[in-house]
């Protein structure tokens, strides 16, 4: 199973360099009387995450991801306890998000996300995971939910993963807002 994991990340690292090396190589031209005229400016998209915790209990927090605005899994994180590291949930705000591989974690060896500059924190992850005890301080993603838990995580995560692929794998936002 790992060697079809890790065989799975190469093909997509080598989908993801393809498409920036075509994006660069595409630059469509326009006919302006007859003559070969100025180029069309490539449109760069992005991938807008939107997280809204609706439920919070002393155990966790329990929310819903949006891609692009439409409905993709639910999260559970930490409960909120001040920013404080390792056990609380982050704040509500803007951030940016970068795919991060395999190998440039020491515990996950799969593809996940990683939430940056978030205000005295690092390392903040969308990751696998159905506890709190599963998280410290990262997102969890699932498909389900119950109290103070996300249920196939494993799935949840792949399938985030593959539609931000979908989406270009760059220039990703995410934006937590609280119910």
């Amino acid at each position: 199973m790992k060697r079809i994991n890790r065989w799975l990340l190469k093909l997509l690292q080598a989908l993801l360099r393809a498409l920036k090396r075509s994006e660069r190589e595409y630059t469509p031209k326009t006919q302006v009387k007859g003559k070969t005229a100025t180029k069309k400016p490539i449109e760069v998209k992005g991938v807008n995450l939107l997280l809204i915790r609706d439920t919070f209990t002393d155990k966790s927090t329990i929310g819903k991801l949006f891609i692009n605005s439409e409905s993709f899994c639910d999260t559970l994180e930490n409960p909120w306890l001040d920013n404080q590291r390792n056990i609380s949930c982050i704040p509500e705000g803007q951030y940016k998000v970068r795919l991060r591989l395999a190998r440039e974690s020491a515990s996950r060896d799969y593809l996940h996300l990683l939430v940056q500059d978030v205000p005295n924190r690092d390392w903040i992850l969308f990751h696998r995971g159905n506890t709190a005890k599963d998280t410290s301080g990262c997102i969890l993603v699932g498909n389900g939910r119950e109290q103070d838990i996300v249920e196939n995580s494993r799935l949840a995560m792949d399938l985030v993963i593959k539609e931000i692929l979908n989406l270009g794998g760059e220039n990703i936002n995410l934006i937590i807002k609280n119910k």
